[in-house]
Parts: structure tokens; sequence; C-alpha cells
């Protein structure tokens, strides 16, 4: 290299660290020192390593990279901005603002290559081993002509503090996944201060044991040859996931705040950018781009278009099975996959976690990317995926044993959807959703297609007791927006939703009974997919409305059927997703739920919510207890003697 050329590159580094500095300073907001101090990784990745066309971020056989430290955005969007993504100096300057395209932390879908939404730790290091999954399963099964590519990350240490990343880096190392590299930004600062006060890991150590590889190249954060060279290193190990761990000094180059933990948020103002700057050699002018830096950016945005361009015309030629691999990529099913969804007699009894298993494999042919499993609960799930292993020795495998590790499983459900090549699914029981949320508020953040199968729903559990039995889980996960809760009443709306999961965007949450249920008459009109509809209906204006999900619907027809024979007009309205239903037209809903008639809802779980359809409510505003479901239920009043006291009360 010569003279010139590095002369260059060290500007265009500088180049990164000033816009690293302003567009903070210009929001009076944000995280500047991480990523002045990764600004030569950053550069390395875009210009020497990376397989990517700026004027394509979608091609789909990209390198993928990953930010887990979010609150760095400003490194990204640089890079974004400078490579030709289409970010452009304004949309800097708009940093933090209202509608712009540079939000405080990155989010995927709403910045072009932005691959995941990062911001809370450790996430982003997750998202990656999905990410990783995702690549070696489309590879093995399709083939490299059309899947061939590496997906690169930074990690800091919050994320590595995080429990999630402990989860995640296990399940990559015992899955061998050779396309996954980090760089670990070792820069021993946090929030409260540098990070020998709270963390003494060997993260080394830490990683060889989880079986990665693992490359300590010391204080070379500004040696742009020896990270180049760890990057291709790491690239020739196939057999396990790499991570590259490097000494770095937040703030670099300042004069006054390298290797502060106050760099980590707004520290840079004027009087310290611009001695900064002038460290650097820089005029004191905010976003300052010369054109020569600008050029030699673009040119390397462009430098992957020939690759790209190659291998999309090997994609295109390919003779493989063009609509198992479409479907796969499309998260979707091939042509009339829902017509495999089984349907059941009425008087069946069958618990929806079994159908729930039932209609996923029914489907698993016909939508060819259904892949995932559960948190060590497999069986008790129905997310046993009958088509092969998913293991370091076989990639071809659908069936992924995550292991109990709920809150990195959504985490790399996540990566996997948001890589595009699959339909991931995660089961656990539904009182551990609490493990799992900061993963599944991102999934819904994201739009990411994953499907949470939640089962065990209710202190139907029984003997297991209160820490067991989940009770204000579903409302908790209602709160959430942009996530789909279906708690289906008896088999066929189990297999219903299925059909809901797989043909919609985002995220689904299917809740799921331990227990068998009777399957009912009128819940094979597929009416279910509307979130909500009449389940029983008497001649003429009802008296009384008994409104409810799950396992409760069978006991509030029970209920209607007594209290019809007696000439009380009773209708039952099965509600299994308040989402859908509230995607329907007025009319339609009000023609479910009729204004001014006395309606009981049912719910064996929090009431909270419920009062927006009901006059009164049926649930449970306390903690279970341990002993038989069927008595746990009679003393919690899920039976239909309280349902028929309560109903009539309310009519007065």
């Amino acid at each position: 290299m010569t003279t010139d050329q590095q002369a260059l590159e060290q500007q265009a580094i500088n180049v990164i660290r000033g816009l690293s500095m302003d567009a903070p300073h210009a929001a009076s907001s944000g995280h500047q020192g991480t990523a002045m101090s990764l600004a030569p990784a950053a550069h390395v990745l875009w210009t020497r390593v990376m397989n990517y066309d700026a004027s394509e971020p979608s091609w789909a056989d990209r390198d993928r990279f990953i930010l887990s430290p979010g609150h760095a955005s400003i490194l990204l969007y640089s890079m974004l901005h400078l490579t030709g993504f289409g970010l452009t100096l304004d949309d800097l300057k708009a940093f933090r603002q209202w509608d712009s395209l540079t939000p405080g932390h990155p989010e995927v879908g709403h910045t072009a290559g932005v691959e995941v939404t990062t911001g809370p730790l450790g996430q982003g290091f997750a998202n990656g081993v999905g990410m990783a999954i995702a690549e070696e399963s489309l590879r093995s099964r399709f083939g490299s002509e059309v899947c061939d590519h590496f997906i690169y990350g930074i990690v800091s240490d919050g994320d590595l503090a995080e429990g999630v990343s402990h989860e995640a880096a296990s399940l990559a190392g015992h899955l061998g996944l050779g396309r996954l590299i980090y760089l670990y930004d070792d820069n021993h600062v946090s929030i409260d201060g540098h990070t020998e006060i709270l963390l003494s890991d060997d993260a080394g150590a830490r990683f060889r044991a989880y079986g990665w590889d693992v490359n300590e190249i010391g204080e070379a954060g500004e040696d742009l040859d020896a990270l180049e060279a760890a990057f291709l290193q790491a690239k020739t190990v196939t057999d396990k996931p790499s991570i590259i761990i490097v000494r770095t000094y937040i703030g670099t180059p300042s004069p006054d705040h390298t290797d502060d933990p106050h760099a980590h948020g707004y520290v840079f103002k004027d009087d310290q950018i611009a001695s900064t700057k002038a460290a650097m050699g820089m005029p004191n002018e905010p976003f300052h781009v010369p054109g020569e830096v600008l050029d030699f950016y673009r040119a390397a945005g462009t430098q992957g278009a020939a690759a790209r361009k190659a291998q999309q015309e090997v994609a295109a030629a390919w003779t493989g099975d063009r609509a198992t691999y479409d479907a796969c990529i499309n998260a979707t099913g091939i042509v009339d996959w829902a017509a495999d969804l089984p349907t059941y007699d009425v008087g069946e009894s069958i618990a929806t976690r079994v159908a729930g298993g039932k209609a996923m494999d029914a489907i698993l042919d016909s939508v060819p990317g259904i892949m995932g499993g559960g948190a060590d609960l497999t069986g008790n799930t129905g997310t046993k995926i009958d088509r092969g292993v998913f293991s370091a020795e076989d990639r071809s495998g659908r069936q992924i044993y995550f292991g109990i590790r709920e809150h990195g499983m959504g985490a790399i459900m996540n990566g996997m959807a948001l890589h595009g090549g699959c339909v991931p699914v995660g089961g656990t029981f539904l009182v551990f959703s609490d493990y799992m949320r900061g993963a599944v508020r991102l999934a819904a953040l994201s739009n990411a297609k994953s499907i949470f199968v939640w089962t065990h729903d209710s202190i139907g559990v029984g003997e297991d007791g209160p820490t067991h039995q989940p009770v204000e889980h579903v409302a908790a996960l209602r709160a959430i927006p942009n996530l789909r809760v279906i708690r289906p009443a008896d088999a066929n709306e189990a297999s219903q939703a299925w059909g809901v999961a797989v043909g919609s965007d985002g995220p689904t949450a299917l809740i799921m009974s331990r227990q068998n249920l009777p399957v009912l008459e009128g819940t094979a009109s597929g009416e279910s997919a509307k979130g909500g509809y009449t389940l029983v209906d008497p001649d003429g204006q009802p008296d009384l409305v008994l409104v409810a999900t799950g396992s409760e619907v069978h006991k509030c027809v029970e209920v209607a059927a007594a209290m019809n024979a007696s000439g009380t007009k009773t209708r039952v309205v099965s509600l299994p997703c308040w989402e859908l239903f509230d995607e329907q037209s007025a009319d339609y809903r009000n023609s479910v739920l009729p204004k001014g008639v006395p309606t009981l809802a049912v719910e064996a779980g929090s009431t909270m919510g419920w009062h927006r359809f009901a006059d009164d409510v049926i649930g449970i505003d306390r903690f279970g207890a341990s002993a038989p479901a069927s008595r746990i239920m009679d003393e919690f009043g899920i039976s239909v003697d309280n349902i028929t006291t309560r109903a009539t009360s309310l009519l007065g």
C-alpha cells in the first residue's frame, strides 16, 4: 500500500470519527466515544472484508453486519451514508429527530442497510446466531449457488454481560456455526465507570470453553492490516464461530476524553470536538466529508456489484426445487398449503398443544421453511419437527434443540426470521414467556415473522403450583404492540391459528392448553381467523353474551345451553385473538359483541383489559395454587356453576 493510500484511509477514518461527534452534538443527544474508537474496524469491514453491494441492500446473498451495541448507531449510519446505501448528510444531521432515517438505535425495516433492531444489549449478539443458522440451513438445503455468505458483528462488554449472550454463544459453539464472525470491542468501559469495577471475566477463556475460535489481537484497534488479517483468518475457520478480541480506547483520539467512561455518552461538544478534530488534522467544520473520501467509500460500496450480479445470474439459472426455495425465502407456503391443515369432528377431545403440533406437522412439506423446536420441551409443546435435526454434523435438518435457553431461543428466532429463508418456531411453557420477553418485544418492533408457541396456558397446569401456572402472562403479551396473541378454544381453532401465523407477516404468539378440550360445534367454520366470532347464537337479539378464550369457551357453551333452554337468550362468543378482532370493521365487531347487551367475559388469567369487551369478568388476579387442575379451576371460579351464578347476577 502506498503512502498516499495510507493517508487517504486515515483521513477516511477521521471523517467517521468527525461524523460520530457531529451528529450527536447536533441532536444534543447520543453516544459518541464508542463509534469513534470503532471507526478503524468499521472501515476495514466495509472496505476490505464484507461482500455487499450498497446499490442493492436486500441482495439475498450479501454478507450481514450486526451492530449489537446499538447505542453506537452513528457509526453504522456513517458507514451507510459514506458507502452509498442512500442515507444523506441531511439524514445524519437529523440524527435522533422526529421521522428521520437515523433514529437513536438502529431499526430494521426503517433504514436501508440495517439488518436487525439493536439497542437492548445482547439481542444483536443472539440475532447473529440465528442468522448464521439460517445461512447454514439454506446453503445445505439448496446449495452454495444460492446461499454462501458470512455474518459479521461488533459486540461490546455490555452485550457479553447480558445473560442472553451466554445462552446464544453456548448454542452457537455447540452447533459449530463457522460463518459467524464477531469483533469484541474490549474497551473496558461501562456507564458506571471502567469495567474493572464490575467485570473480571476472561472473555477468551469463556468463548474457548463454548467451542468458539478465539483470536486475541491485543491493542490492534488502530492497526488496519491486523484487523483485516484477523477477519480473513476467521473466514478460514469452518467448524466453529469466531470471536476477535481487540482492546480499544473509547473516544480515540480525543486529547481530553480518550479512555474516559464519560465518552460513552454525549461528552463531545464544541470545545472537545474542536480539539479532537485538530488532533486529527481536520478542519473544525461540522459534517465535513471531503470529496476524495466520499469517492473512496462510494467505490468500496460498489466493489461487490460484479460479484452480486454474477451470483444472481447463477441463482436465476439454478435448476433446483424452485417452489420450495421460493417458499422458504418468502417465509410462506407452497400454493394451497393451508388446505393441509387438519380439521376435527365435534365431540373429539384433544389438547390444543397437541392439535397445534399436528397442524404444524401437517404443513411441514407445504411450508418448507418451518424450522425450530422447543426449549427442552419439544414434545411437551408440540414443536417436534420430523425432518431431521439441525446439528454441527448435518445442516439440512429442520429440528433445532434450543435447550433450556428461552431468551436465547427467542432472539435467535428473530435473527433467523430477519435473515430470511425460514419460518422460525420456538416453544416453551407460557409461564416462561417472561424469560423471552425482551426478544418477543423486539420481534414485534422488528416485525420479525417468529412463531412463539407457549403451552400449559393456565392454572390448569395443576399440581405444579403457582411457579408454573401463568396468570398475568397473556395480558402482558397482549400489551405488546404488533404481536398477535391467539388462544384457541379447541383443536379446530388451534389449526386455524397456525394458518394465521404462517399466512401473516410479523410475530405470532400461540397460547395452547395442556389439558384436553372438547371440539365444539361451529369452530370448523374458520371464523376464528377474524379474531372473534359468534359460536352459539339464539334466535333473535340475545339477552346475554358470554365471551371467552381457550379452555373457558366450552364451559360457556355448556352454560349457554342451559340458559337458552330456560328461556334466557344467551350468545357465546369465542375471542381467541384481540388483535385480529380489532382489525375487523366496527360493524362486524358490533355484530359479534352488540352494544347494550349484558356481557360476561371468562378467562383463566388476569382480568386486565377485558372490560373493553365486557361488563363483568371472571378471571384470576392472584397467583395460583398446587392441587389437581379440576379442583383449582373450581376454587378459582372457572366453573360452570360460577359462570351461571355471575351471568344471572349480571342480568339482575
